[in-house]
């Protein structure tokens, strides 16, 4: 053989990985603050670690991905959207503990490495972070010739927040008569996309640029709607001490995800029809005669958020939230039981 094989006839382009990484210095600068002590490209990223505001400190951490939501941004060519929904989910599950986000860590797989595809991923991660007032501070891009399809990618978030010990959420002060809120969500968020996918494309034979009548949008942009954030509704009751419990409404929806939160002895209730179910659970169940067991379980239903407080405290909170313009639904009570959830 005459001819010096390279990286790139291997199919990785170091020269591609480079022109991404700068576009996304800048991206991570404008996440940066003053607690920042490194920069995008370093073995690892620095963040100030003294907390004068804070007695006992506690860090949580939390790791996730988007799921085959993702097929939905191959179909319709979407990317500068997953990176915020990585974000907002990540910032939820450690948003329940009462902690505030600090900083975050991407990371993006692909096939073949396109700078402008990953460049559009990564604004959706700085957007997120900006929203959530979190650091990007590092991350990593990694090119995998025939690991993933043409045009495909995986990614995955990496988050870590604080709060102090005397103010940790833990659902221990959870009691039988306290009241369930729900916050809503925009749609399926970051869970049941696989069943969503086979409904909706397999099932009903449409595509993403299916116009539907019900949804009032295409099918694409009804399964990209965001992942919302539920930070800035509920920063300012963080410290009071009303929230004796949150829920991140997931995969396994509120039957699967309220007891997670629950201590012994406690049970939820929830009330069917207490909250407004958007049409696109109510479509997707009628195309495929899907049970509401399964619904409930697959899907977050419309609730993005459960708080469960004390019934002198609901109204409050409900008035704290409007005040934002978010809604708050009062859905249940806790019961006696043993960590479930019972819809009646």
């Amino acid at each position: 053989m005459t001819k010096s094989i390279t990286y790139s006839d291997a199919g990785v382009s170091i020269d591609a990985a480079n022109a991404a990484v700068e576009r996304i210095k800048q991206l991570a600068r404008g996440t940066f603050n003053a607690r920042t002590l490194s920069e995008i490209g370093t073995f690892g990223g620095m963040f100030d670690g003294a907390f004068p505001g804070l007695q006992s400190p506690v860090l949580v951490a939390s790791a996730d991905g988007v799921g085959t939501k993702l097929k939905i941004a191959f179909l319709t060519e979407t990317h500068h959207t997953v990176g915020r929904d990585l974000v907002n989910h990540c910032t939820n599950d450690i948003l329940v503990q009462g902690a505030r986000p600090l900083f975050f860590l991407d990371y993006v797989a692909t096939g073949r490495l396109k700078p402008d595809v990953i460049v559009r991923i990564v604004e959706g991660v700085a957007a997120g972070c900006r929203e959530n007032n979190c650091v990007l501070l590092g991350g990593e891009t990694a090119e995998m010739p025939g690991f993933y399809g043409e045009g495909e990618y995986d990614i995955a978030g990496f988050i870590v927040g604080v709060v102090d010990r005397a103010k940790v959420i833990d659902g221990s002060g959870i009691e039988p008569g306290d009241t369930v809120l729900a916050l809503p969500s925009a749609g399926l968020h970051t869970n049941g996309y696989s069943l969503a996918r086979k409904l909706f494309f397999e099932v009903a034979g449409h595509d993403a640029t299916t116009h539907v009548e019900a949804l009032g949008t295409t099918v694409g942009e009804a399964l990209l709607r965001p992942h919302l954030s539920y930070l800035r509704p509920l920063e300012g009751l963080l410290d009071t001490g009303v929230l004796k419990g949150l829920a991140h409404i997931t995969g396994g929806g509120l039957v699967e995800n309220i007891p997670r939160i629950l201590p012994s002895g406690t049970a939820v209730e929830i009330r069917r029809g207490s909250w407004p179910v958007p049409p696109l659970f109510r479509l997707m169940q009628e195309i495929g005669n899907v049970t509401e067991a399964e619904m409930h379980r697959t899907f977050n239903m419309g609730v993005g958020m459960v708080v469960i407080c004390a019934p002198s405290d609901a109204a409050h909170i409900r008035t704290h939230l409007a005040g934002l313009g978010e809604a708050g639904h009062e859905i249940g009570r806790v019961t006696r039981g043993e960590r479930d959830v019972t819809l009646i």
